[in-house]
């Protein structure tokens, strides 16, 4: 993979003087040499420190080994989920900006929170968006497949799980463009523009409110069957929620399956068009497809997330602080050799397969069968209509890193 030093990585070595030459003990996860090609960091690590540490950007902890990550996940006594960004935003006024649950929850909260969310993104659900999901891919594909050319990420992957979610939100889809740029504001360009990163998480959040008002002049009976009309009449202890858990909720719904599921849909057609071993076998047995599916999530996870640590402990010997940050690089997990057999390599049949794209813990991701469910049909209806394909030129392949790592262009070629 290659990728051109960006803004954020350029600043911070404009900060600092000198990109870091110590992954152990300077760690620089918007170092560009990272976002395009972490793997081999996480194996130089692995010889020599599986417990990263830096202070760029405030202390900070990453774990890169199975076992140390799901023991972090699982201790909700140490470590709070309360700053989930890898890299905390400043804050403006009195406390966080911002409160998503369930994700920004701890127990007690965090398990009522989570069950309120849970029956809208069960099995039944979700099998009743696939046809949805399918329509819009291939309405999608047909718009290219007649150019011999294409970005499988702008062109298709990136247009998929935003729609998908607006469909569930019952936001208009009209309005697809303006979630792609809070997306790539908060997700992408946040950590090279803070302030206009909060600007957009305001804004997202002001929409919300909007959609809400219209909702409450609409009599109960009459409302949408929809996710912000489900939140809306939803209630804890027999009281409705909160304002600012109700506009954070709608929040983390439409951002936390955008970046996410269109970083995955991307890599994996990136798999596909640099692997045509694999995109040849999948196309001649598409039996294949669930097996595929779980490999792309395991070897191209997209998500870290952050932790606050509560109080001072040791994790793989190393000392965390009270108000130390750690983050939860969940794909370098995924490639520990003590629990996936040859973790490098990308095993289209792979049968023991317990990756945690989905991280691990009480925060495991609600939305897995929907982001299952949009990567399957996003490369069943790509391989259906498109020929074999295979990138235009490798060095117009751009990748973006922190929060979510994913492929932002794909230019391909049939």
């Amino acid at each position: 993979m290659t990728g051109q030093k960006n803004s954020a990585s350029a600043a911070i070595e404009a900060e600092t003087g000198r990109a870091t030459s110590d992954w152990a003990r300077d760690l620089d996860i918007l170092d560009q040499r990272y976002i395009d090609d972490p793997f081999s960091v996480w194996q130089g690590l692995r010889s020599q420190c599986p417990v990263a540490f830096g202070e760029r950007h405030g202390r900070a902890w990453m774990p890169i080994n199975y076992d140390d990550i799901a023991a972090i996940a699982h201790d909700t006594e140490h470590f709070s989920s309360r700053r989930i960004g890898v890299i905390d935003l400043p804050e403006r006024g009195d406390g966080p900006l911002l409160e998503a649950p369930p994700i920004t929850s701890d127990p007690p909260d965090h398990t009522w929170a989570r069950r309120l969310l849970l029956p809208a993104f069960a099995p039944r659900q979700i099998d009743a968006m696939t046809p949805i999901t399918q329509s819009l891919a291939r309405e999608l594909v047909d718009a290219v497949v007649h150019q011999s050319h294409a970005d499988a990420a702008k062109d298709y992957a990136q247009h998929i799980p935003v729609q998908v979610i607006a469909h569930m939100l019952g936001v208009p889809a009209s309005d697809e463009q303006m979630f792609t740029d809070w997306a790539v504001r908060i997700l992408q360009e946040g950590f090279e523009d803070l302030e206009n990163s909060l600007d957009a998480i305001l804004e997202v959040l002001d929409y919300f409110g909007e959609r809400v008002e219209e909702r409450r002049h609409i009599p109960v009976g009459d409302r949408p069957d929809d996710l912000i009309t489900m939140l809306m009449e939803a209630d804890h202890d027999g009281d409705p929620l909160g304002e600012r858990h109700l506009l954070g909720s709608c929040f983390l719904l439409l951002l936390a399956g955008i970046d996410t599921t269109w970083s995955g849909i991307g890599s994996s057609l990136w798999h596909l068009a640099t692997h045509p071993e694999d995109q040849a076998r999948l196309r001649a047995d598409p039996s294949l497809i669930d097996t595929a599916v779980e490999e792309m999530l395991r070897m191209y996870s997209p998500v870290n997330m952050g932790r606050e640590v509560l109080s001072d402990v040791h994790v793989a010997g190393c000392p965390m602080k009270a108000g130390d940050k750690v983050i939860m690089a969940f794909p370098a997990g995924n490639r520990d050799p003590a629990h996936f057999e040859r973790p490098d390599e990308f095993i289209i049949d792979r049968a023991h397969n317990r990756h945690f794209a989905f991280g691990s813990g009480i925060h495991r991701c609600l939305g897995s069968n929907l982001a299952r469910m949009e990567l399957k049909v996003a490369i069943q209806e790509w391989l259906a209509r498109i020929p074999t394909f295979e990138l235009v030129d490798p060095d117009l392949v751009t990748w973006t890193g922190g929060q979510v790592r994913g492929p932002r262009t794909v230019p391909v070629r049939w």
